[in-house]
């Protein structure tokens, strides 16, 4: 089922999100929604409060392929990258965002099995944009060069 993407200005953006403990039919039904809503939209990344569900659970469709990230934690971050970001919750804007080159990850799946993950580039760009939500941090806080997007 496609959900609804909240926008900027939802209160459930700003929020610390809770760490999942329960990894039952109900998590996976969110998880199954927030594909089927994150492919609708063209996204590369969806966090849960981004469909109004502060729980700490994102997915993330790029090259590399589809992942589900639940309790994700950073290891480590090395490197800088500069590049454009926008967001599904901030519509219509886009800016430059200073983020790490590459990250370690650990991570669970939606069976609560536990994994690591090192994604390099544009992967880690999404993954930083994404776990950002889980802190209630949207892209906007650290861009510069906040514009409209064409």
């Amino acid at each position: 089922m496609i959900r609804e993407i909240v926008q900027v200005g939802d209160p459930v953006l700003r929020k610390k999100c809770e760490r999942v403990s329960r990894f039952d039919s109900a998590l996976c039904t969110l998880l199954d929604d927030m594909k089927e809503t994150l492919e609708a939209a063209e996204g590369a990344g969806l966090a849960a409060p981004q469909v109004g569900v502060p729980i700490r659970a994102v997915v993330v469709n790029v090259d590399e392929g589809y992942f589900e990230f639940i309790n994700p934690v950073f290891v480590w971050q090395k490197g800088e990258q500069r590049g454009p970001e926008g967001c599904l919750s901030v519509r219509g804007k886009a800016g430059d965002v200073v983020r790490p080159a590459k990250v370690k990850v650990i991570f669970q799946d939606r069976k609560g099995n536990k994994f690591s993950l090192v994604a390099r580039d544009f992967f880690a760009r999404a993954i930083c944009h994404e776990l950002d939500h889980l802190d209630g941090i949207l892209y906007i806080d650290k861009a510069t060069n906040v514009r409209d997007e064409d």
